[in-house]
């Protein structure tokens, strides 16, 4: 979580905005339909596969992330917040080599009609350290390329808040 003692300036949140030609509902469900997930989630090159999806309060997630060389990422957390078609809240945690988990960081996910189509704002709060923002904003640019070619929309250039 956030440490309100350091970060109150919020420089360790990762903010990415995007605009998609397809309605809240369609962009909602690709977040918590596991095979629709399983299509687009992952950096250019990776697999997505789904271990646990429970899209409701209290739910639990888990996914394997499989890079090109086959090197495995796991991560998962829990549901904090869904509300269809607009909001989707949980947190999200790697699984380290040991056993343990990373650092937990909480996403907040909006979609609003706009013109037609949703623009999703995606938040992810909470990071340790700088670098570790840094590359999940790479990782999760390249999934939002994907997602938008799973939706099938030309998605406006990528916009940092």
């Amino acid at each position: 979580m956030t440490n309100s003692e350091t970060d109150t300036d919020n420089t360790r949140d990762l903010v990415l905005v995007r605009k998609f030609d397809a309605p809240c509902d369609l962009v909602f469900r690709a977040w918590i339909d596991p095979k629709a997930l399983a299509q687009w989630c992952g950096p250019h090159g990776f697999k997505a596969v789904g271990d646990k999806l429970e899209a409701w309060p209290g739910g639990r997630h888990r996914a394997c992330l499989i890079a090109p060389d086959g090197e495995e990422h796991w991560v998962g957390g829990q549901y904090l917040e869904v509300e269809p078609p607009h909001r989707l809240v949980f947190t999200h945690a790697w699984e380290t080599a040991t056993g343990e988990n990373s650092p937990e960081t909480v996403v907040t996910i909006t979609f609003r009609d706009s013109g037609g189509g949703t623009e999703m704002t995606f938040r992810q709060s909470g990071f340790d350290s700088a670098s570790s923002l840094e590359g999940h904003e790479d990782g999760w640019a390249q999934s939002f390329e994907r997602l938008n070619v799973f939706l099938g929309t030309e998605s406006e250039g990528p916009d940092h808040a």
